[in-house]
């Protein structure tokens, strides 16, 4: 017999990128000034402090309770520092109350942050937005934190028998592992950022009809064609991307992943989980045993390469695109990068 195949073909654009660009890109660095050291300090001296009871709240203590609103179905423990609260007029009604007393309360303004509303009323993001009602809060315990000393006791706590052994060592310490975080944060929103640029400024034309009529029905259901059109909208960003890195990719040969560059890159993420958990001595022998384990699986595979490639891809950014350095501190470059 003879059987006749129907094939519809979506083509891949051809089209070429231009990484420079025209318009160069911000990219952060965050100083670890002497504040932002000093600060996460202090945090640590209270998390490692002693709680010493207290009859009555005094401002900088911490306080337990219960909040209610029986309209709104609150009944929610919370436990914070008054410094959260928000303004002097709230904060007055905390001062010199005692343990046993409830206080009438306004949601409105009530935290300094938004997100402690949420989290201490246990509400979710939409109903906090603008949410003004009263609440009352029932104390049920006072504590004063008493902050550790900067001793080896506490050194040794944080880092183990001495790692570190005076205060400036501690500094040193926490500015190195402070500019580790903020270097991953950075990144993180650089190869965002440069993805967007480079999205928004290639210009070529996807297969779209095409496209709309395999999401319908390449998946487990059927979707309709309003289905599909809308799935094509939520993911049409992420398709031309996928087109741009491959393009960059095919066109740099430094960019394309070997099996060598996996096995590598395993090796290296070992090492560094063993350190983490203070096996620091592993012979080539144990880490080539976790590594040929991990090639083995097909998921973990693609989740490795996907990290090496993004490594990958940020540091040939980093090295061609157009970029402007800007040096701030934390606070700025969440408020900056974020809009918060």
């Amino acid at each position: 017999d003879n059987f006749t195949f129907e094939f519809e073909v979506g083509l891949a654009p051809e089209f070429e990128v231009d990484v420079k660009g025209k318009k160069a890109i911000t990219q952060y660095e965050i100083k670890t000034d002497d504040k932002t050291i000093n600060d996460q300090i202090d945090r640590i001296r209270e998390q490692y402090g002693k709680l010493i009871a207290k009859k009555e709240v005094e401002e900088g203590n911490e306080v337990t309770g219960v909040f209610r609103n029986d309209d709104e179905e609150i009944n929610s423990d919370a436990t914070f520092s008054t410094s959260k609260i928000k303004g002097k007029t709230n904060l007055k009604k905390f001062v010199g109350a005692k343990v046993g007393d409830t206080l009438e309360l306004k949601t409105k303004s009530l935290f300094n942050e938004d997100h402690d509303l949420i989290s201490y009323l246990k509400i979710d993001q939409e109903k906090a937005k603008g949410l003004e009602i009263p609440v009352s809060f029932e104390i049920t315990e006072v504590n004063e934190r008493e902050k550790a000393d900067l001793n080896q006791e506490f050194f040794d706590k944080l880092f183990g028998k001495d790692v570190i052994k005076s205060e400036e060592e501690l500094v040193e310490k926490l500015r190195e592992d402070a500019g580790k975080q903020f270097a991953q944060q950075t990144d993180q929103k650089l190869l965002t950022d440069v993805t967007e640029s480079l999205i928004e400024n290639t210009k070529f034309d996807l297969p779209a009809d095409f496209l709309k009529r395999w999401i319908a029905s390449n998946g487990e259901n059927q979707l309709t064609e309003e289905e599909a059109a809308a799935e094509y909208e939520r993911s049409e960003k992420g398709l031309r991307y996928q087109l741009i890195e491959s393009n960059i990719v095919q066109n740099n040969e430094e960019l394309q992943l070997k099996f060598e560059d996996l096995q590598e890159y395993s090796r290296k993420m070992i090492r560094l989980q063993m350190a983490q958990y203070g096996h620091t001595g592993a012979t080539d022998e144990e880490v080539d045993g976790v590594v040929a384990r991990i090639m083995s699986n097909q998921e973990e595979v693609k989740r490795m390469s996907e990290q090496l490639q993004n490594e990958k891809m940020l540091d040939f950014f980093k090295a061609n695109a157009k970029l402007k350095k800007k040096e701030m501190t934390y606070e700025d470059f969440i408020k900056e990068a974020y809009q918060a």
